[in-house]
C-alpha cells in the first residue's frame, strides 16, 4: 500500500508559478506510475499528467503541455509538478495519484492510491 500527500499549492497571480510536490510512503515506490490530476468546482476530476516507474515516459494533457512539467525522485520517494505560465482555468484541487500498471493511464479509475489534494487559485 502507498500512502501521498501533497503540498505547494497556494493563491498565485496569472503569469506565475508554482510547485506542487507528492510525497509517497508504504513500500516500492518505484513500481508505481505517478500520475496529477485536478478537479475544479462543478467539474469532473481531469488529467494532466503522468510519468512512467521510471520516469522515462511521460504523457501530459493537452490544456497544459509546454507549461506543466512532471519529475520524479525514487530515491526520495517524490513526485513533482512545476507548473509555469499559470491561468485562471488551471484553477483547482490537485491530487497526485499511484497505479501499478504498465501503461501511463489517463483515466483516474486506473489509480490505486490518492493523496487528499492541495488547492491552487490563480488569479487573473
Amino acid at each position: 500500500q502507498v500512502q501521498l500527500g501533497e503540498s505547494g499549492g497556494g493563491l498565485v497571480q496569472a503569469g506565475g508559478s508554482l510547485r506542487l510536490s507528492c510525497a509517497a510512503s508504504g513500500r516500492a515506490f518505484s513500481e508505481y506510475a505517478m500520475g496529477w490530476f485536478r478537479q475544479a468546482p462543478g467539474k469532473e476530476r481531469e488529467f494532466v499528467t503522468a510519468i512512467s516507474k521510471s520516469g522515462g515516459s511521460i504523457r501530459y494533457a493537452d490544456s497544459v503541455k509546454g507549461r506543466f512539467t512532471i519529475s520524479r525522485d525514487n530515491g526520495k520517494n517524490m513526485v513533482y509538478l512545476q507548473m509555469d505560465s499559470l491561468k485562471p482555468e488551471d484553477t483547482a484541487i490537485y491530487y497526485c495519484a499511484a497505479d501499478r500498471t504498465v501503461l501511463i493511464q489517463t483515466n483516474p479509475a486506473a489509480y490505486d492510491y490518492w493523496g487528499r489534494g492541495t488547492q491552487v487559485t490563480v488569479s487573473s
